[in-house]
């Protein structure tokens, strides 16, 4: 009987861990290739122009949704193993392989048309302005600002105008 009381107690404390790394509250680190000690969350890129984006951390949970931009910045927000459990900047989230993401940093341009300037200052020239939803490059953060590449035009954008990079984050 004691036995079977363990065994139950072990099972417990095991679903309570997935839930918790369900929800983002643990990282879960794998032996192996899966080890991570990475924090989460963080911002990576996808690796390929199709990644499915799955109910739960396994091949055996449907697909929900096909991200198709490669280079999309998403937010890991949990892990399992080799699983990761991503957000995109429109708030859509699920589970996809880790081999389907990458350390790369880019950001997204939200809201409405953005200045893209020469320099880290609000006087500076205005060298492109940026559609809602452009991809770039994220090369390097200080302060409210961040410079970016996008095609052929490299500049600094407000923090605030784009989805890829924490309020507090700096990025060399």
């Amino acid at each position: 009987m004691a036995r079977a009381g363990c065994a139950r107690a072990v099972i417990g404390i095991v679903a309570a861990l997935m839930v918790l790394a369900s929800d983002g509250r643990l990282s879960v680190a794998a032996s192996g290739d899966g080890e991570t000690t990475l924090p989460v969350p963080r911002f990576v890129t996808l690796h390929a122009d199709r990644v499915n984006l799955r109910t739960g951390p396994g091949d055996r949970y449907p697909i929900e949704w096909v991200l198709t931009r490669k280079e999309m910045p998403v937010e890991i927000t949990g892990q399992l193993e080799h699983w990761r459990r991503i957000r995109d900047w429109e708030g859509t989230s699920g589970w996809v392989h880790e081999r389907m993401l990458t350390g790369k940093r880019a950001i997204i341009v939200k809201g409405g048309v953005r200045p893209v300037l020469r320099q880290p200052d609000p006087a500076a020239a205005v060298i492109a302005r940026a559609e809602p939803g452009v991809v770039g490059h994220l090369l390097e953060c200080r302060g409210v600002w961040c410079k970016v590449e996008t095609g052929e035009v490299t500049g600094w954008m407000r923090r605030s105008d784009v989805w890829g990079v924490y309020p507090e984050e700096t990025v060399p």
